[in-house]
């Protein structure tokens, strides 16, 4: 039965609500649970129709009358602006801290997608494989460098986070002295710090501009190169302020969900024993295991689309120009999906015909999913061939999260990489 819903109706959750951040899988469930389609919100902003079982989830992923932006060219009705001028960041920076792919519809996303994607497809990314591993390496000998006495390690910090950043600044082509600038205000994002993303933006656009410049001066093989490129050849392909959104759509996203991931799997696998054991006799699961681990990491949900005609969806009708979530993590626990969701199941999943959402569905599937893949299969797979003793140093309840809307994600992960004591 398709029901009219009350869309002035109090919501039943904000996103943003602190017992909601705290337990996200809880809440999320419970809104998957209902019978029909629930309305929520977040930061005060208007009311949204939140999708959480798998099927929904899915079709607004792929359906072509869901939009990523408002119908009305109005700044008010784009939800991310008042999630920004809430962390008070001024007005002209606004559009910069928006993914500038994902941000797009139609002819323009399609253009714009169209002049990175080549760079980031499976086989070129195959190609990069000796790169990743020779990184990894690295990081593993500086692992087994700083915990020669015993000592334990944060593996965020010294491994999670500079694996992906790494390789992403590379591909992209952001040189070595400036990827400081670049975490920090990718931290700043990452942390919705509106006490420092100003400055950090600002910052970041100078250094990004100043890059393109120097790419113009100095060639190189990398993208930034092939944009610049790209844009001479064809000047109408897309401005200088594009190319700037790009890189910032590109370097954020290149690395952050992939530390997320790596550091949620190591996590998950020391909870799975039998399944990381399974790994470790038959390490030709590993594609298929990372996965399954991002079916159960770290995205809890994506932008909220719009829709442009009445849409009817779970049992009830979404109005023309209304938003609604995608609720990407409480689909992906679906057991109409995934038979005993919470587990982790190594082989559950196909290499090239996974079903999870966690890096989105349709022509706004993530661009980097093949460089994630990779990385957090090389790191795995390294990380536990090399460590196959590593444990927890301190008690599972104490391992800090990150109470962050959007992501869940661990802020450090303390591991001694020896034997227990006995």
């Amino acid at each position: 039965m398709t029901t009219t819903s009350d869309t002035s109706a109090e919501p039943v959750m904000d996103l943003f609500a602190p017992e909601v951040v705290a337990d996200p899988w809880g809440a999320h469930a419970k809104i998957r649970e209902q019978p029909t389609l629930q309305i929520g919100g977040f930061m005060g902003g208007p009311p949204m129709f939140l999708a959480a079982r798998y099927e929904h989830v899915r079709q607004i992923l792929t359906d072509p009358r869901f939009l990523c932006n408002p119908l009305v060219e109005d700044p008010d009705a784009d939800i991310r602006n008042g999630v920004f001028r809430h962390l008070n960041v001024s007005e002209d920076l606004i559009p910069w801290l928006k993914n500038l792919i994902n941000a797009s519809d139609g002819e323009e996303h399609a253009r714009l997608r169209k002049l990175v994607s080549y760079a980031l497809t499976n086989h070129r990314v195959s190609k990069f494989r000796p790169r990743v591993e020779e990184l990894t390496s690295k990081l593993l000998d500086h692992l087994a460098e700083i915990t020669k006495d015993g000592e334990s390690v944060d593996l965020v910090q010294e491994f999670c986070y500079p694996l992906p950043v790494t390789v992403i600044c590379e591909l992209v082509g952001v040189d070595e002295q400036d990827r400081a600038q670049w975490r920090s205000w990718s931290d700043a994002m990452a942390t919705l710090n509106g006490e420092t993303l100003e400055g950090e933006v600002r910052a970041t656009l100078a250094l990004a501009r100043d890059m393109l410049q120097r790419r113009r001066d100095n060639p190189q093989d990398d993208l930034i190169t092939a944009l610049i490129q790209a844009q001479a050849a064809n000047p109408g392909i897309a401005t200088d302020d594009e190319l700037v959104g790009i890189l910032f759509s590109l370097v954020t996203a290149g690395h952050q969900t992939t530390t997320y991931l790596i550091g949620n799997s190591v996590l998950a696998l020391l909870e799975h024993p039998d399944q990381l054991q399974r790994l470790k006799d038959e390490p030709t699961l590993w594609p298929q295991a990372v996965r399954e681990l991002q079916r159960l990491g770290p995205i809890q949900y994506g932008q909220p689309r719009f829709a442009t005609e009445d849409v009817e969806l779970g049992g009830v009708i979404v109005p023309k120009g209304m938003p609604i979530v995608p609720m990407i993590m409480a689909a992906n626990a679906d057991p109409r999906k995934f038979p005993e969701p919470e587990k982790l199941i190594v082989d559950r999943l196909s290499v090239g015909s996974e079903s999870h959402l966690g890096f989105g569905k349709g022509i706004h599937r993530c661009l980097g999913q093949h460089v994630a893949y990779l990385e957090a299969e090389v790191a795995l797979r390294g990380l536990f061939t090399r460590f196959p003793d590593l444990h927890l140093a301190v008690p599972r309840e104490e391992v800090p999260w990150i109470l962050r809307p959007g992501f869940t994600r661990t802020k450090d992960l303390p591991l001694f990489l020896g034997k227990p004591a006995s």
